[in-house]
């Protein structure tokens, strides 16, 4: 489960803590947009998390439709095939644009692994039903608390946003600044 510790260091716990977004108006316009980027890499690495858990999930069910209908082949005969049906699908998420790349991808993977650290999914046709059944329910359980703090975390983002946006809107911030200091003018 994805806890968030308050007063704790990691970002997650910062992004989420409600101070976070407490008086806005009264921060530097670059503090807004730092919290803001800071959010949306939790996102993405929230995001990017969900899709391992979503991986891990079509694999087993791949592997119970397999023994249920009696087909001899193996799940990794198919595994491009069960991985990709999900990337295709339809969108289910927030809908929001990522060009942000994971920061934590290594960390992410060692934590979905070691959620199930006796079933190994290698070689799914060799596990138990019950050892599977045990896959399926904390890899479920792991992406709904992790798909909780994401929508969380894009309520967060949703407000700095919200910040930032009526500050052009007001005319106390421009486009000419922001473009000033991307490109390090001093002007």
């Amino acid at each position: 489960m994805i806890e968030v510790r308050p007063g704790g260091r990691r970002r997650i716990d910062r992004v989420l803590d409600p101070e976070y977004v407490t008086d806005l108006a009264s921060l530097d316009l670059t503090e807004v947009r730092a919290r803001r980027d800071d959010a949306a890499q939790e996102e993405t690495d929230l995001s990017y998390l969900r899709r391992l858990l979503h991986g891990r999930i079509d694999i087993v069910l791949a592997e119970q439709k397999r023994r249920a209908t009696g087909d001899t082949s193996s799940v990794l005969e198919h595994l491009a095939t069960i991985l990709a049906d999900n990337a295709v699908g339809p969108a289910m998420g927030s809908g929001r644009h990522q060009t942000l790349e994971p920061s934590r991808a290594e960390a992410h993977r060692r934590h979905v692994e070691a959620l199930v650290s006796d079933a190994d999914l290698s070689d799914v046709s060799n596990l138990a039903d019950d050892k599977l059944d045990l896959a399926l329910r904390t890899y479920r359980e792991e992406e709904g608390s992790v798909s909780t703090r994401r929508r969380e975390v894009q309520v967060v983002m949703d407000r700095l946003n919200e910040e930032i946006g009526s500050r052009y809107r007001a005319g106390s911030a421009s486009v000419d600044e922001l473009l000033a200091a991307e490109r390090g003018d001093d002007a």
